[in-house]
């Protein structure tokens, strides 16, 4: 950039924004970053006290910070994104749908190690709804290097950084199992509040079957489900280490391929992921009738965007997997599980 006198300036373009002051009545940008000045508009900087301005020189193989910021959500957006205005040369990422946020961590890791450029996203796996501010990039000074934008597109390749992906909504069935229930000994407290969590995700319920703890009833109400075309069932009840807890062996005796029986998310350590062709099916542990947030809040919104998740997946949560029970619950807004 170069110094100018106002008066000089037409045609030129602005490198920053010019603050007007008005007590008591205004406080707020006059003209914006990137603005060229007009004949009609050197009255009105003079009186902001601007004699002189600073202004965009053209230097060959440097792009001035907007048309960065523009290169760079190019290359990094993928779907279901829209975009602010360019203000102080940074442009925010904003979610179009309800969906889970993917962010492609080595990338951004990689993205972020080049001077000059930064990138700034909410966690991989974070669930957002539309309108939520999701990332935001930008360079950092005024003008930028042509080659490290390059070398930004080069690091970046063919696959987006950041995209959104909308929930699909599922056909869900639950099994509950236990005596205590089945005999009515109990109220049923589980199937509530699952019911409660798959309407949020605006998913269908089939229905609820309670079973006695009888292994052969469970993995009948286990294929009664999915020959009614189950894509999600959730299995209550029965999921701990006791002898009479019998639901993981009556969901190895469906035919499903179990992922894995236990996670490292505190609440959810007793979790079971399996799958039985397209139906995923989920061992739910007794945490999820009492605790407001755990391992099924972390894994079902990836389940809902038909992801399939290997025990690899399921392991990575352990940093980070400790619930912190808030007396206030702001989860996805908080630590749990990124």
């Amino acid at each position: 950039m170069k110094k100018i006198k106002t008066v000089d300036s037409v045609g030129h373009v602005l490198c920053h924004d010019i603050t007007q002051i008005i007590p008591g009545e205004f406080k707020g940008r006059a003209f914006k970053k990137g603005h060229v000045v007009k004949e009609e508009d050197i009255k009105k900087l003079l009186s902001l006290g601007k004699d002189h301005l600073y202004v965009f020189e053209k230097e060959e193989g440097m792009v001035h910070e907007n048309d960065g910021a523009i290169f760079l959500k190019d290359i990094t957006a993928g779907k279901n994104l829209e975009f602010s205005e360019i203000k102080e040369g940074k442009i925010d990422f904003i979610s179009k749908v309800d969906g889970l946020l993917k962010v492609d961590v080595e990338k951004l890791f990689k993205l972020n190690c080049i001077d000059d450029i930064m990138m700034a996203t909410l966690h991989n796996n974070y669930i957002v709804h539309k309108g939520l501010k999701v990332a935001g990039t930008r360079v950092i000074p005024l003008m930028v290097e042509q080659e490290k934008l390059d070398k930004a597109k080069e690091v970046v390749g063919e696959e987006k950084i950041i995209n959104v992906v909308p929930f699909k909504k599922k056909k869900v069935g639950i099994v509950t199992t236990g005596n205590e229930v089945y005999h009515k000994r109990i109220v049923d407290k589980f199937g509530p509040v699952m019911k409660e969590k798959m309407k949020a995700y605006d998913c269908e319920i089939l229905g609820q079957i309670i079973c006695p703890d009888d292994t052969f009833i469970i993995k009948e109400a286990i294929d009664n489900f999915l020959s009614q075309g189950a894509e999600i069932i959730l299995c209550t009840g029965g999921m701990s280490v006791d002898p009479d807890d019998l639901t993981p062996a009556a969901i190895k005796m469906s035919g499903a391929d179990i992922i894995t029986y236990g996670s490292p998310i505190l609440p959810g350590a007793m979790f079971l992921l399996a799958y039985n062709k397209n139906a995923t099916i989920l061992g739910i542990p007794g945490c999820a009738m009492y605790s407001k947030t755990t391992v099924l809040d972390v894994i079902l919104p990836r389940i809902l965007i038909d992801e399939k998740l290997t025990k690899e997946d399921i392991a990575r949560y352990g940093h980070g997997g400790l619930c912190m029970n808030c007396e206030v619950c702001t989860y996805p807004a908080c630590n749990f599980a990124k």
